[in-house]
């Protein structure tokens, strides 16, 4: 059975364009394969801690010598690095948040980029260890950064596929929802191209 992970971020909850266009792209995936199954992980209402001195020791320390505090702070990485894993297919949405992504999604990032897990380095440099996945980026702004004078300021994108690529998530593809906040008519075509993209994206995947 594949597995669709949906991973969504925005602290907006039922106002997110980014969450309900990311919800609805993974029921298209879904439904273009079938028997295939969903597992959310909503980082906007339940955030993974942030990476503290508990963690960072104990993913270095072998689990028999760890702490109770090191264990658990290891357990929650390892069960975001697991689901990570089981996926076939990754849908990843944040809000564009002052010119990144959000912080809750960064958290996720650092407990599942994990040296050794999703990365190891050798002779030849670093190497993703996280492979044969599909990943769709879906992201939410106020103002259109995809091109034009304020695509400088995008610093969500160019990270999140630095970050995949560096895992070994290299076939990424990117749904922007943007403009959202320059009127109701903008916002509605913005969602509206945005809800076309991912029907032909359900479609080709």
């Amino acid at each position: 059975m594949s597995s669709i992970l949906l991973v969504t971020s925005s602290p907006r909850g039922a106002a997110s364009h980014s969450t309900a266009v990311a919800t609805e792209f993974a029921r298209k995936l879904q439904r273009a394969n079938p028997g295939s199954q969903i597992v959310t992980r909503d980082l906007a209402t339940q955030p993974l801690p942030h990476i503290d001195a508990e963690y960072t020791a104990g993913i270095y320390t072998p689990e028999e010598a760890r702490t109770a505090k090191q264990q658990q702070a290891v357990t929650v990485s390892d069960r975001a690095v697991d689901e990570l894993f089981a996926a076939d297919s990754i849908v990843i949405s944040t809000a564009f948040i002052n010119f990144s992504i959000s912080s809750t999604l960064k958290s996720w990032i650092d407990h599942i980029a994990r040296a050794g897990k999703t990365f190891s380095y050798g002779e030849e440099g670093p190497k993703g260890l996280v492979t044969g996945k599909k990943v769709y980026l879906v992201l939410a702004s106020g103002g259109v950064y995809s091109a034009g004078p304020a695509s400088a300021l995008d610093h969500a994108i160019p990270y999140l596929k630095s970050v995949l690529g560096f895992l070994g998530m290299t076939d990424v593809e990117v749904v922007r929802i943007e403009g959202v906040g320059m009127g109701p008519e903008a916002e509605a075509k913005a969602i509206a191209t945005a809800q076309e993209q991912t029907s032909h994206l359900a479609l080709a995947a």
